[in-house]
């Protein structure tokens, strides 16, 4: 029975993703947002309302940076033609030292002899070929076939975007629950907690409470401390990106310390987008200053700043993150890997808090 229940909740994980996903983002945002609530609620305003005022401000700030990130894509959208030129260049170039050096090996390794013969062999079935060529040819000059008719040419982009235009209403429709889910967990914060109580009775009463609340403090420490780093990295990376004059630093900045964030893959993720916008300067010095800006924010942030904000809150072993991360990787792609971690402290804090658990609380903490 554990086996089928473990079965069943895995298969409810994967094939309700979308619905899951959707609430643990909005359970996020309010997280995020819970303080500023708070904040107005000390001048006298009631939840509900300082829930709607922080919303709109949310959206209002989420629409600016909407704006100016659909600035910085048009300018991009504009060069795309130079980048890719850039990157066929870089292409072309490997692939012609890759095989100048598979030629020098050849030379060294194989004796004059036997590169005479293999020479002589190639020449053959070039000629060979060339003959049959030259038979086809004149075979088809002498019998004509009809023309194909001509089909038109295939839009890839609006081919991919059909074949899966299921999956784009359905992330989109989830996505515009997230500002209402969002409001409703803000102004009905207090009325949630009490009511979630009233399912337990006695001691377990106070276990559920005690669990609640440490869920609430490690997930605000987590979502909080993380969302302070990634807006610290990305000010910082988009300034340091605009002194040395990398193109797009407004667009460039932020993604890459928003990637810099992820567990492990982090470093290399947020190298990508710098070194992609210098492929049009093509300077040796621009690469440089772009990866020492990535890796020193990088470094000094999740060396520093991370164990200090973050880690304090969040007590979980090095195997058992990975296992995490690779299962719920698995399950929800991108998105669980971003969740993986916040997803399993709070199941430590869970356990840590009801006495049966305590030991599956031990194995995954540090």
């Amino acid at each position: 029975m554990p086996v089928v229940a473990t079965g069943v909740v895995i298969a409810i994980l994967y094939y309700g993703r979308a619905l899951f996903i959707t609430s643990i983002v909005a359970v996020t945002i309010a997280f995020i947002l819970e303080p500023f609530v708070v904040l107005l609620m000390r001048v006298r305003l009631p939840r509900s309302v300082a829930s709607f005022v922080v919303c709109s401000m949310g959206l209002l700030i989420l629409y600016v940076i909407g704006m100016g990130a659909y600035t910085q894509f048009s300018g991009l959208y504009d060069d795309l033609p130079k980048y890719g030129q850039r990157i066929g260049d870089i292409v072309d170039n490997a692939r012609q030292r890759v095989q100048t050096v598979e030629d020098n090996t050849y030379r060294m390794l194989l004796p004059a002899r036997l590169r005479e013969v293999e020479e002589r062999q190639r020449q053959e079935a070039a000629a060979r070929k060339k003959g049959k060529k030259g038979e086809a040819i004149l075979a088809a000059a002498q019998n004509p076939a009809a023309p194909e008719p001509a089909r038109p040419p295939g839009a890839p982009i609006g081919d991919y975007v059909f074949a899966r235009l299921g999956s784009f209403y359905e992330v989109l429709l989830m996505a515009s629950f997230v500002p209402f889910l969002v409001y409703f967990m803000l102004s009905w914060r207090d009325h949630i907690n009490r009511s979630f109580l009233q399912f337990f009775h006695g001691e377990g009463r106070l276990v559920a409470a005690r669990s609640m609340a440490g869920v609430a403090g490690m997930v605000r420490a987590f979502v909080v401390g993380n969302f302070l780093l990634g807006l610290l990295l990305s000010v910082l990376s988009a300034v340091g990106f605009w002194i040395v004059r990398l193109p797009y630093p407004l667009l460039v900045g932020p993604l890459s310390g928003c990637l810099s964030l992820f567990p492990y893959v982090g470093l290399p993720l947020a190298m990508i987008p710098p070194l992609f916008a210098a492929l049009n300067q093509d300077q040796v010095t621009v690469y440089a200053l772009a990866l020492a800006i990535t890796a020193a924010l990088h470094v000094i942030a999740l060396n520093l700043l991370y164990p200090k904000v973050v880690g304090s809150r969040v007590h979980l072993n090095p195997l058992v993150v990975t296992f995490s991360l690779m299962f719920w990787g698995f399950l929800w792609g991108a998105a669980g890997l971003l969740l993986a971690i916040p997803l399993t402290a709070a199941l430590k804090a869970v356990c840590d808090n009801v006495k049966d658990w305590r030991a599956f609380g031990k194995f995954l903490g540090d």
